[in-house]
C-alpha cells in the first residue's frame, strides 16, 4: 500500500517523515520512484512521464513563463539512521536533510496547487549521491532534453532555509613525481619520487585562494590534497608518488580556465585531469528568481559546494538552490531536520508558486 495517503500528502512534515520511510539507497530506487509515479498519475492538472527511477510531471496552463522544482529521491547508504525517528523539534532519519524534506516540497506543490502562477515541471531524479553518469537528471538531459526547458530552475538541496546561488566548480587531478627505483640500503642510487612530491604539498600549503563576488555572492575557492599514493616495499626507494588535488573554483572560472590553473600551480610535475564539473553563475535576474527571493525577503548568498544547478546553468537556465535541511548535518548517522525550518519553507514557496 502507498504511504503517500492524501492526508499525508497536505502536511510538508508529515510527507517528509513518510518519504524518509521508504529506503531508497542510491541505485535501489524503484519503490519510492514507483509511489511517487502513482500519486502524480492521480493529479488530474498533470502530465507524467518516466525514464528509469526518475518521474517527471507537469503543468500545460499556457502560462508565459515555464520552472522546474527538482529534487533527488535516494540517498547514501543508511547508518543505523532508519526509519525516522522525532524527539522535540527534530526529525532524524537519513534523508532528513538530504534532501526528502525537500522533495516533500515539491510532491506537495504538484499535488496541492492546480493553478501555479507559472508552468511547473516537477522533477523526482535518481542517484544524485553516486557517479554523475548514473544521475537521473543527466540521464535526461542525453535522451529528453525537452523536459528541462525552463526559464527558471529551484533545485530543493538543503540550504538551512537560505537562497544559495550558483555554485562552484569542481575538479580532481592526480598531480605525480617521479624517481628512479634504487634498494634503499644503497639509495644514493636512486630518486625518491615521495621526498619529489614534497614540492606538491609546499605548493599546496602556499596557495592563496581566490575569494570571489559575483552578483553579490562571495564564491570562495580551495585546492587541497585529499589522498597520496606511494611506495613499493619496505626496502625500496619509489620511483613514483602520486598526489589527489582537489579544486573547488569561482564559477567565474570555466573548466578549461580551471584545468590551465592547476597546470600553472603544478608546472614541472605530470598532471592528469581525472574528473570536472562546471560550476554555476548566480542566476539571480529572471523574473521567477526575482519573485521568488522576494517571498524569500532574504539576500542569496553564494553556494559553496558542487550541486545540479551546474546542469540546468549549462543549458542556459538560471537556477538557485533552497531547501529546509543543513548541509552540515548531509550523509551523517544524526542526519536531521528541523521540523519548524519545514514548515517555513513549505510556506515561502506556496507564496511564491500560488496564483491567488
Amino acid at each position: 500500500m502507498n504511504p503517500l495517503t492524501p492526508e499525508v500528502l497536505a502536511d510538508p512534515v508529515e510527507l517528509t517523515r513518510a518519504l524518509v520511510d521508504i529506503e531508497s539507497v542510491s541505485r535501489d530506487e524503484k519503490q519510492i520512484a514507483d509511489y511517487v509515479e502513482e500519486v502524480l498519475r492521480g493529479v488530474a492538472h498533470l502530465s507524467v512521464e518516466r525514464f528509469g527511477n526518475t518521474v517527471m510531471a507537469r503543468t500545460d496552463l499556457g502560462r508565459a513563463q515555464r520552472v522546474v522544482l527538482a529534487g533527488h529521491l535516494d540517498t547514501v547508504p543508511l547508518n543505523n539512521n532508519f526509519p525516522s525517528r522525532v524527539e522535540g523539534d527534530l526529525m532524524y532519519g537519513c534523508g532528513t536533510s538530504d534532501m526528502k524534506s525537500g522533495v516533500a516540497y515539491a510532491l506537495q506543490l504538484a499535488v496541492n496547487v492546480p493553478d501555479p502562477r507559472y508552468d511547473v515541471t516537477y522533477f523526482f531524479y535518481e542517484a544524485e549521491e553516486i557517479e554523475a553518469k548514473h544521475n537521473g537528471l543527466f540521464l535526461v538531459s542525453q535522451s529528453h532534453p525537452e523536459w528541462l526547458t525552463a526559464d527558471f530552475a529551484l533545485l530543493l538541496e538543503p540550504t538551512y532555509g537560505v537562497v544559495e546561488a550558483g555554485c562552484q566548480g569542481t575538479m580532481r587531478a592526480t598531480v605525480s613525481a617521479n624517481g628512479r627505483r634504487a634498494h634503499s640500503a644503497r639509495s644514493w642510487n636512486g630518486v625518491n619520487a615521495i621526498h619529489a612530491a614534497g614540492e606538491v604539498l609546499n605548493r599546496l600549503a602556499a596557495y592563496q585562494a581566490r575569494t570571489v563576488t559575483i552578483d553579490g555572492c562571495v564564491f570562495r575557492e580551495g585546492m587541497n590534497a585529499v589522498r597520496i599514493r606511494g611506495g613499493v616495499a619496505g626496502n625500496v626507494v619509489p620511483d613514483r608518488c602520486e598526489v589527489e588535488v582537489n579544486y573547488r573554483f569561482a564559477p567565474d572560472r570555466t573548466e578549461e580556465q580551471a584545468h590551465a590553473h592547476v597546470r600553472e600551480v603544478f608546472d614541472g610535475f605530470e598532471i592528469e585531469v581525472t574528473d570536472s564539473s562546471p560550476g554555476a553563475l548566480p542566476g539571480l535576474t529572471a523574473a521567477p528568481a526575482q519573485e521568488f527571493l522576494a517571498a524569500v525577503g532574504e539576500a542569496p548568498v553564494g553556494k559553496l559546494g558542487w550541486t545540479d544547478v551546474a546542469r540546468f546553468a549549462a543549458m542556459g537556465i538560471p537556477a538557485l538552490n533552497f531547501g529546509p535541511g543543513d548541509p552540515n548535518v548531509a550523509h551523517a548517522q544524526h542526519e536531521h531536520v528541523e521540523i519548524d525550518k519545514v514548515r517555513e519553507g513549505a510556506e515561502v514557496l506556496h507564496r511564491w508558486l500560488a496564483s491567488s
